[in-house]
This record gives structure tokens, sequence and C-alpha cells, in this order.
């Protein structure tokens, strides 16, 4: 099947990189908000959000490797499971798992269900 892509490794790429940095930024610009309207944000819960943060931006450059999708899944996983912490976080985690849902429904269009390699 043709895409139409010039590239449609790096076009797949770039869709799973874009959401992996817009998940930052929400996850970024989520923390004040949160402390200053819920006190009962602990520095547990700001710890996870920092390290989902550097897990993002980290990702987001190696979806080069195969490994690194499925490392994104359970990313947002990890991320869901924080709702123990703060509700907030489970519903970042349902929300960005969903759309990382449909990033992989994405790349299984365009690249098919062969597991091509994305190098």
């Amino acid at each position: 099947m043709n895409s139409g892509l010039r590239n449609p490794p790096a076009a797949v790429r770039g869709l799973g990189a874009g959401a992996l940095i817009l998940e930052t930024i929400v996850l970024l610009l989520g923390i004040q908000p949160l402390r200053m309207l819920d006190g009962d944000l602990n520095s547990a819960a700001i710890g996870v959000i920092v390290a989902a943060i550097v897990a993002c931006v980290v990702l987001a450059g190696l979806l080069r490797h195969n490994w690194a999708w499925y490392a994104v899944g359970v990313l947002q996983g990890l991320l869901l499971l924080s709702g123990f912490l703060h509700w907030a976080l489970a519903v970042l985690g349902l929300i960005f798992g969903l759309v990382w849902l449909y990033v992989l429904h994405v790349r299984r269009t365009i690249l098919g269900s062969s597991g091509a390699p994305l190098s």
C-alpha cells in the first residue's frame, strides 16, 4: 500500500514525537495549577510528573527504535497507575494513553502490520 508520503517511517516518528512533546508540555504546565488548586499534591506526585516529563523527552528522541514504541505504552500505563498518588495523574494517563493508541493505529495504517523497522 502506498501512503503517498516521501518517508513514511519519518512521518510516523514525527507524529509519535509530537504526541510525546505535547504530553511533556501538558505535564510541565500542570504542576503549578495542581499545587495551587489542590493542596494534597505531595512531593511523590511531583516527582512522578518530573520523571514522566524526562521520560517523554528521552523517548521522543528514541522512536527510531522499535522498543521505544512499547516503552511509551508502558509509560502511559505507569502514569495511569500513578493516579493513586493524585487523581489528575490518572486522568492524564488515560487521555494520553488514548492518544498513544491512536498514534499506534496511524503507525500500523501507514507502515502496515509487518512490523517493519523504523530506521
